[in-house]
């Protein structure tokens, strides 16, 4: 028996050419029992060829179970058919033995030698047997395979200590690391060169003894059987045995140019000029038995130790039992303290006394909570959130389960169970036995405290954030792979700029890339178009996720490596979101939300100036007068709802209630009008179109939507209801659903689902549509659960922007960049309702814009120092801390708050003396003559009348056109005429 040990696949970045699933799938089909990915100093690609040999065996089990039931699928295998008479087998001797050299011919098989199978071995399901290629500093190499769980943690220590020492990217492991965590690991010792070598060898073989082993992998340059032979006898030396390997860094030799075009980028060179570092052949590909034992003719034993060392590696990651922090807090249980507070809570949002029904389901989703055992994760989720109102950070919870009960009580979320929105089903979730889904967004500008905190809290060692995995994609592939393949910067840029037609419309390309003047038949360019597409997918790099945090109970870095973000005081692990997702591991995703930061800042403009104090829970609720300000779209600024689109369905869809919201946020996207449900919803909402389903069942399902699926949830119980899905089919549609754009499998479940449906006795037809649209969702669609905590924010910012413009459009201003609108938009939306605004002034502006009192009993908006461009936060704060009872003149600003010419020019530029009496010219003159970045200790104070005197320079005032162009090149904003009042008397002048 023989099993591949040592598997380079190309998450060792730029190196192996082959996907971790391509192993497995191949693995299976040439009859491997277990195969090991060793990448490079990491464990990144391990969970996904784990999950695909999950995917195997449930589909031979299923295959299993259909042939038991109904017999053998599919026509006999050759030798089950009597008249069946096996070729004689001829192939390629290998180089350099006695045969080939006298005869160089291909020759017939040995008599005796194994035939190989006639049928692919379709039942066959390989295990995963993790492992990791350790390079240390010296270049001693190690492929180490950890034989049970407490191995593993210390081979995720190891690596995570390389990993931690330098910066992101790199590694840095010393032999005293190899000895200090090899506890556990059996180790294929890379054969290597000189002394040093073999003192690490003979140190590690002191050490470990028998878990040692010598790799023997061939070279293919015809000098194998001695290399062999002589490093059979080192191995005798150090008195450890060999073990074979083909070393692959490809599942099929067919990928051999895309590893020399990846090892063309990783050098930095042309493919033409990789010299020996190209692939002699396409021969470091995965073998089967047959062709190990070929190839280690002689040494056949070493192929057999490979097998028995396998079967002694017992360790999966199936035995990664994680482990929620417990959240134990002064004695008290996770179970006690959850309903503790979930009382408390209770009290606090219904302060007169809460409803008999939502009681009801407090009490229903504690006793589920529990059933589950998820109590530890509502607890970290919610002491997260109490920092985060600790520190008056806004912040607001979504997913399947934010919008229940406990987390409203818990104060995650602040939609009220009572809307009624319909969270996540209970039996998918029991039946998945996964943590429910719960995403908190917070201030954009502040998620950082946030994130620190958990740091703090939970130690380096129990928290860090996922990865997210940069594949090759567009551009990324065209520009690197023609740059390897010779091509010229102008011939990459004229492909890159049709992509869309390339990586759109299958078919196409020849028409293409004749258009912009290249010859499709060219053979390098047909190359180079070959591998940009064998390309896509591949992983580039890893970075961290936007904010998935991973939280342990114990050390994290014994359930996978840690290592450092590029980004200051930040740790990651090497897994994604998908990674992390299939082995049942705790994600909280601390999120940022600019909308956040706005509203905020508006809550404490309003606390500020006119003692009203608002939360996203308290604000007044159905306030017509908000719908009707959504009804006539006027809802630039607005949260979700002032793209484009948006503000050209708000009239057709008259949103009068909140669930209106929740539907206006899911509708308008690509998966819903892609699945052709935005007219038909409207048509019956208007009735224009009657509101029919096909059975009750669906009815219940899609009642709340008019017969037309919205929600991601909707989609997954059309299946169960109409399809007859199991939780667990279900579940993977799911899954499908939300990988895509990565994987892009939501056709793979067509047809079970059309069987379903024509089973449960619906119209073909119908059963056609309602898959189309559940494809629609796989391209974006939105959670009901995620739409509901979106719509709250969408009328809180409503609200504020109905009753409080100015209020709305300086928290809005403050919290740029953020949304579709730039800040001249901004202004002008707010002046044309009503509110005054008021120019950047030296003697009255902050950093900030603030509202200020306008004279008349109402508020006016003052622009702030953070309008101009080039001006930074810092002179801002000189300006405004040393202006005292006011400035009188640039020189005055210059000397008192210290700030350098770059700043004044800035401000004089954005006519910020203008309340000084100095125009805009003028000032911008009074800034030049100033050359230091301080008075010099003669002149700094005032010298009495002693210094010279200039003449005044009379400098021609600007035309207000002129203005006009200076306010936006300062500060991207005037709020003087618009730029068109000077041309409409010339391109209308019936209107002058």
């Amino acid at each position: 028996m023989f099993a591949e040990l040592d598997i380079t696949s190309n998450f060792t970045f730029l190196t192996g050419a082959s996907h971790p699933e391509e192993y497995i799938d191949r693995a299976a089909l040439l009859g491997l029992p277990a195969i090991a990915i060793a990448d490079e100093n990491s464990v990144a690609g391990i969970v996904r060829a784990h999950t695909r040999a999950r995917e195997i065996a449930r589909l031979v089990a299923e295959r299993a179970a259909l042939e038991a039931r109904d017999g053998r699928i599919g026509p006999p295998a050759p030798t089950e058919v009597e008249s069946f008479t096996p070729r004689r087998e001829v192939h390629e001797q290998y180089p350099g033995l006695k045969a080939r050299r006298k005869h160089g011919r291909l020759c017939e098989a040995e008599a005796g030698a194994p035939r190989p199978a006639v049928s692919a071995a379709i039942r066959n399901v390989p295990r995963l047997l993790p492992a990791a290629r350790i390079v240390l500093s010296t270049g001693f190499t190690a492929t180490v395979l950890p034989l049970d769980r407490a191995a593993w943690g210390r081979l995720c220590r190891l690596i995570s200590r390389g990993r931690l020492r330098v910066e992101k990217g790199t590694c840095l492991l010393h032999p005293d690391d190899l000895v200090e965590f090899g506890e556990g690991l059996e180790m294929l010792l890379h054969p290597g060169r000189g002394a040093e070598w073999e003192d690490v060898a003979q140190r590690l073989v002191a050490r470990f003894g028998a878990a040692c082993h010598l790799l023997l992998a061939p070279r293919y340059d015809g000098r194998d059987p001695e290399r062999f032979a002589r490093l059979t006898a080192l191995a005798e030396r150090l008195g450890i045995d060999t073990v074979a390997s083909a070393s692959p860094r490809m599942h099929r030799g067919g990928r051999r140019m895309l590893a020399d075009v990846l090892t063309a980028i990783r050098t930095g060179v042309r493919v033409d000029d990789l010299g020996r570092a190209a692939l002699a052949n396409a021969e470091e590909r995965l073998r089967s038995e047959a062709e190990m034992r070929r190839l280690f003719r002689g040494f056949e034993d070493a192929v057999d130790r490979a097998g028995a060392l396998a079967g002694r590696l017992d360790f999966s990651l199936d035995e990664l039992r994680y482990e929620y922090p417990s959240e134990v807090a002064e004695g008290e249980t996770a179970e006690a303290r959850l309903r503790r507070l979930a009382h408390e809570g209770l009290r606090w949002r219904y302060p007169a006394g809460a409803p008999e029904r939502v009681k009801g389901m407090l009490e229903h989703e504690l006793r589920l909570i529990a059933k589950l055992k998820y109590e530890p994760y509502f607890l970290t989720v919610r002491d997260v959130v109490a920092f985060a109102r600790s520190r008056n950070i806004l912040c607001q919870g979504r997913g399947s389960a934010a919008n229940s009960v406990v987390c409203y009580c818990l104060g995650v979320t602040s939609v009220s169970p009572e809307i009624g929105t319909m969270v996540f089903e209970r039996f998918v979730s029991e039946a998945r036995n996964e943590p429910p889904d719960i995403d908190v967004d917070f201030e954009h500008e502040r998620r950082e405290e946030v994130i620190q905190h958990i740091y703090e809290k939970y130690g380096r060692h129990r928290a860090g954030l996922c990865a997210t995995v940069i594949h090759y994609r567009g551009k990324r592939a065209v520009r690197e792979v023609g740059r390897a393949m010779g091509l010229t910067d102008d011939t990459i840029s004229a492909i890159s700029s049709q992509l869309w037609g390339f990586f759109s419309t299958a078919g196409l390309e020849d028409r293409r890339l004749r258009e912009i003047g290249l010859d499709p038949t060219d053979r390098r360019l047909a190359q180079t178009m070959a591998l940009i597409y064998e390309i896509q997918g591949f992983p580039r790099h890893l970075s961290q996720h936007v904010g998935g945090f991973i939280m342990t109970e114990g050390r994290l870095d014994e359930l996978v490596p840690v290592e450092n973000a590029t980004m200051e005081d930040r740790t990651v692990i090497p897994w994604d979101k998908d990674d992390i997702d299939s082995l049942g591991i705790l994600k909280v995703d601390v999120l940022a939300l600019g909308m956040l930061s706005c509203i905020r800042k508006a809550f404490d403009l309003l606390k500020t100036h006119l003692r009203l104090d608002y939360t996203l829970a308290t604000l007044p609720p159905e306030d017509p007068a908000v719908y009707d300000m959504l009804c006539r779209a006027d809802s630039l600024g607005v949260f979700q709802v002032e793209s484009r689109a948006q503000m050209n369905f708000l009239p057709r869809m008259r949103p009068r209630t909140f669930y209106d919201l929740v539907i206006e946020v899911a509708i308008i996207r690509p998966g819903p009008i892609q699945g052709d449900m935005v007219h038909p919803f409207l048509r019956r909402r208007n009735g224009e179109e009657k509101v029919a389903f096909p059975s009750d069942a669906l009815g219940d399902v899609l009642g709340k939507t008019l017969g037309v699926p919205l929600f991601q949830e909707q989609a997954m119980q059309i299946a169960i209801v109409g399809a007859g899905f199991t939780p667990e089919e279900a579940d993977r549609l799911r899954r499908a659903l939300a990988t895509f754009k990565k994987h892009g499998n939501v056709s793979e479940f067509r047809t079970r689902f059309l069987k379903g449906m024509k089973q449960n006795g619906y119209d073909e037809e119908f059963a056609e549509r309602c898959f189309s649209q559940i494809e629609g969702f796989g391209s974006y669609g939105f959670p009901e659960s995620h739409a509901a905590s979106f719509a709250l924010l969408v009328y809180a910012s409503s609200w504020l922007k109905c009753h409080h413009p100015g209020i709305f459009a300086c928290a809005l201003l403050n919290s740029q960049p953020m949304g579709f609108y730039a800040p001249a938009q901004i202004v002008r939306d707010a002046r044309e309702h009503g509110v005054e605004v008021r120019p950047v002034s030296i003697n009255a502006s902050y950093w900030d814009n603030v509202m200020e009192a306008d004279g008349r009993g109402g508020l006016a908006l003052r622009l702030g120092f953070r309008q101009i461009k080039s001006m930074r936060e810092e002179d801002a704060a000189w300006i405004t801390a040393a202006r005292g009872n006011g400035y009188l003149a640039v020189e005055d600003v210059w000397r008192r708050a210290g700030v350098g010419p770059l700043a004044l020019r800035a401000l004089a530029e954005a006519d910020a003396f203008a309340d000084v009496g100095l125009n805009r010219r003028d000032a911008l003159w009074a800034a030049k003559a100033i050359g230091g970045e301080r008075p010099l200790p003669l002149f700094g104070g005032d010298i009495d009348g002693e210094g010279i005197v200039e003449p005044a320079a009379h400098l021609p005032k600007m035309t207000e056109g002129e203005e006009v162009v200076e306010d936006y090149v300062a500060m991207r904003l005037t709020l003087r005429a618009h730029p068109m009042s000077f041309l409409r008397a010339r391109l209308t002048p019936e209107a002058a």
